[in-house]
């Protein structure tokens, strides 16, 4: 692996980055000075710098179909930010609805809260992300170590897997709990190569992949098989899947899931980002960084047809790239080169090539 290129613009730690899909050569970061950088990487230099906050940035991302716009989080607030306003960088539209640690989806053409998903997690809800192919699907991640999946149109849970249940046995993982930092969903257009699936970042140091469909349609079972045995008790080969609201543990229904762990190559400390690549087939890999100061990429185009026997990796692992940090987040581009790019404990973000 050559040295990575990198990128300055920030005056303390890069939280967050995000690639451009209209314009693969723009990548944006945001940091811990509450600053937004912009980057077009045919160029040497930043292009420019935006001062949007006093509080540091947790998490910014596009508009879909308008990339001129940005959304970014910092504190309790979403800005919205028009980057051709030359150098007034005041937001649009400032969203500031949260109040407690739960999870909330606002309305951004009604300018809005929409609706607030309470009763699912117990503690700090950490991911949320939206299904695509699904109009009224939402998931989130949260640090119960629970993995939700919403019907957000009735601000009810339709499934929910709790890791903390069953963590990985493996007496070689991190003994860390498996909160949930981060999940990823592939968009519409990587599907064909990934899957309708959901790539779930582990705080014991495991990623693990989840067949969406085939979750929900057992949720689907469970709540009919649940309607037919009113008033009589499940029998207890059954029982993961009686409960109504369609919580079951990890054991269950293990032929939709892949456990991405030590024994096949992975992370050896907890898995703080995780998400699908833009480059070459969108979605064929998965990639995820951690605190073990690693970067992988899983072939997840194989994992129907992997069968995980004496701690190989038979192939999943594409390839694994040591870092001198921990990962704070990374994204991928579009490019054939400088496709990969990681923000660290540091203020310089890293940017190499992978294929």
């Amino acid at each position: 692996m050559t040295e990575p290129r990198r990128l300055r613009g920030h005056k303390a730690t890069a939280t967050c980055c995000i690639a451009s899909r209209d314009r693969p050569d723009i990548v944006v970061t945001s940091g811990e000075d509450g600053r937004v950088c912009w980057f077009d990487m045919r160029c040497k230099e930043v292009q420019f710098v935006m001062v949007v906050a006093e509080q540091p940035i947790s998490s910014l991302c596009f508009k879909p179909g308008n990339e001129d716009i940005l959304y970014v989080s910092s504190g309790s607030e979403v800005k919205c930010l028009d980057v051709l306003m030359a150098n007034d960088w005041k937001p649009l539209r400032t969203y500031n609805y949260n109040k407690d640690e739960i999870n909330q989806i606002i309305d951004i053409h009604q300018h809005c809260l929409y609706k607030t998903l309470r009763a699912g997690h117990s503690s700090i809800c950490s991911s949320v992300q939206f299904i695509p192919w699904r109009p009224w699907g939402v998931i989130t991640g949260g640090l119960d170590s629970k993995l939700i999946m919403w019907d957000f149109s009735k601000g009810r849970p339709v499934k929910i897997v709790d890791f903390g249940s069953n963590s990985s046995n493996n007496t070689t993982q991190c003994l860390n709990p498996a909160f949930v930092h981060a999940i990823a969903v592939p968009d519409v257009d990587m599907v064909d190569n990934a899957g309708k699936i959901c790539a779930v970042a582990r705080g014991d140091g495991v990623v693990d992949v989840i067949d969406i469909e085939v979750e929900l349609a057992a949720a689907i079972r469970s709540k009919s098989m649940a309607k037919a045995k009113k008033g009589s008790q499940i029998k207890s080969n059954n029982e993961a899947e009686s409960s109504t609201s369609g919580e079951t543990t990890a054991n269950t229904n293990q032929s939709s899931r892949l456990h991405l762990d030590y024994e096949l190559g992975g992370h050896t400390a907890a898995v703080s980002c995780v998400g699908f690549s833009l480059f070459g087939d969108k979605g064929k890999f998965i990639v995820s960084g951690g605190n073990d100061k690693s970067v992988k990429l899983w072939d997840c185009s194989r994992r129907e047809t992997i069968q995980q026997d004496g701690g190989s990796n038979n192939g999943l692992l594409h390839l694994s790239i040591s870092l001198s940090k921990k990962v704070n987040w990374l994204c991928t581009t579009p490019t054939e080169s400088e496709n990969l790019v990681i923000c660290d404990t540091t203020k310089v973000v890293k940017v190499y090539s992978v294929t």
